[in-house]
C-alpha cells in the first residue's frame, strides 16, 4: 500500500519546535511529507501550477502562515482534496489583546472577521490546547468538530533529565529562557529577583533577546543576583535547563498568556525539572491541585512568585520530589505518545 502524501505549503520554519515533533510523528505514522514554500505567499496557487507541484493526499499549512491559507485552498480545492491549518495563534488575539495596540471595537471587529473568514476556508483547524480551542469556536465561528487538539510538547530525544552534578558552594539557579515578547511577563521575574536582591546565594538567569529584555536590565539595574545570558543553539538549551535548579515558564497577563502552555513548560518537564509559572485553564484540570512538578503563581505576582521560591530553596527535599514528579507529568499528559495519539485523531477527519 502507499503512502499517503501530506504536502507543508507554506514560508513556514522546519526548525521551529511544533513543526519538527509534527514532522518527525507524521513520518513515524508512516505518512510521506513533502514540502512547497512559494516565493511570495499570495502568487502560491500561480506558482504551484506552474512548477506542477504533485497532488498530495492533504494540504497542511504550518504554524503562524494565516498569510499562505488563501493560495493553498484555492490550490487544495482545485485538486479536490483536504486542507488543515495548525495556525497556533490567533492573529485578531495576538494583535488586539497581546500586543495591546489601540483598535476601536470596529477595527478590532473587522480583524476578528477577517481571521474568522480565513481560518474556515480550513477543513480542520488545530489547537495547542483547550483554551484556544475556545477561543477559536466562540470567537472565531469554527466547528468543534473540525477543531481537534494536538499539545505542543518537547523534543524527547533531546530534553531529557539528566544526572544532577553536586557542586558545592553552587548558587541556586533560577532559569528563564525564552524570546523576551509581552507573553512572557518578564518583568514580573525581575520585580521578584529585586525583593530578593538581599539573597546573594540565589541567582536570577534569564537568557535570551527579545522586545522587553531592554525593559528588563533598566528595571534590573545592576542587581547583583540578576543575570543575563546571551541565546544559545537549541540543541545546547537541554543542557543549560539541567544546569538550573528552578524554571521559569511565562506571567504575562494577557488573554493570549491565559490560554497557552508554552514550549519552555513542556521542555522543562521532559528534562524533569520543576517549573514555575502563571496559572491557566489551558491545562488539565488535575494538575492545578497537585502543587508539585508545576508550581502555578495563582496571583500572577512577583510577591508569590518570592515566596515560591523560598520554599524551593528551602526545602530541597520537596524540590527533588516536585523534579520526580514533573517528568511524570509530561509522560501522562504531554509525551510524544499523547501527541501521537492526537494525531491519530486529526487524520482520520483528514482521510
Amino acid at each position: 500500500m502507499n503512502k499517503k502524501t501530506i504536502l507543508w505549503w507554506g514560508r513556514f520554519d522546519p526548525n521551529y519546535s511544533r513543526n519538527m515533533i509534527i514532522r518527525k510523528h507524521l513520518n513515524e505514522l508512516n505518512y510521506r511529507v513533502i514540502d512547497f514554500r512559494p516565493f511570495i505567499s499570495t502568487f502560491g496557487f500561480m506558482e504551484a501550477i506552474l512548477r506542477n507541484i504533485e497532488k498530495p493526499d492533504l494540504v497542511w499549512v504550518p504554524c503562524f502562515r494565516h498569510r499562505d491559507i488563501p493560495s493553498a485552498k484555492k490550490w487544495s480545492e482545485r485538486l479536490n482534496i483536504k486542507l488543515l491549518f495548525d495556525p497556533l495563534i490567533s492573529s485578531w488575539d495576538k494583535e488586539v489583546h497581546e500586543k495591546n495596540k489601540v483598535y476601536s471595537q470596529e477595527s478590532s471587529n473587522k480583524l476578528k472577521d477577517k481571521e474568522s473568514a480565513l481560518l474556515k476556508k480550513a477543513d480542520i483547524v488545530l489547537s495547542d490546547t483547550s483554551l484556544h480551542a475556545d477561543l477559536f469556536r466562540k470567537k472565531l465561528g469554527l466547528s468543534k468538530s473540525n477543531n481537534p487538539i494536538v499539545y505542543v510538547g518537547a523534543e524527547e530525544s533531546l530534553f531529557k533529565p539528566a544526572p544532577k552534578n553536586i557542586s558545592l558552594n553552587k548558587k541556586f539557579d533560577i532559569l528563564f529562557y525564552g524570546s523576551f515578547i509581552s507573553l512572557h511577563g518578564t518583568e514580573i521575574i525581575v520585580r521578584a529577583a529585586k525583593l530578593m536582591s538581599d539573597q546573594l546565594d540565589i541567582k536570577w538567569t534569564l537568557l535570551g533577546n527579545g522586545p522587553d529584555l531592554k525593559k528588563c536590565k533598566i528595571l534590573a539595574n545592576a542587581l547583583p543576583n540578576v543575570f543575563f545570558e546571551d541565546n544559545i543553539s537549541y540543541s545546547s538549551l537541554p543542557k543549560r535547563i539541567n544546569k538550573a535548579d528552578l524554571l521559569l515558564g511565562i506571567f504575562g497577563n494577557s488573554i493570549k498568556a491565559e490560554s497557552v502552555i508554552p514550549n519552555k513548560v513542556f521542555q522543562a518537564l521532559a528534562c524533569g525539572k520543576t517549573v514555575v509559572t502563571r496559572s491557566s485553564d489551558a491545562y488539565p484540570e488535575e494538575l492545578s491541585k497537585l502543587n508539585k512538578g508545576i508550581i502555578f503563581n495563582r496571583s500572577n505576582s512577583p510577591d508569590e512568585l518570592c515566596r515560591i521560591v523560598k520554599k524551593m530553596v528551602k526545602d530541597p527535599i520537596f524540590l527533588n520530589e516536585s523534579n520526580s514528579h514533573s517528568r511524570k507529568i509530561y509522560s501522562e499528559y504531554f509525551s510524544e505518545k499523547i501527541i501521537k495519539k492526537q494525531l491519530v485523531n486529526v487524520l482520520k477527519l483528514a482521510f
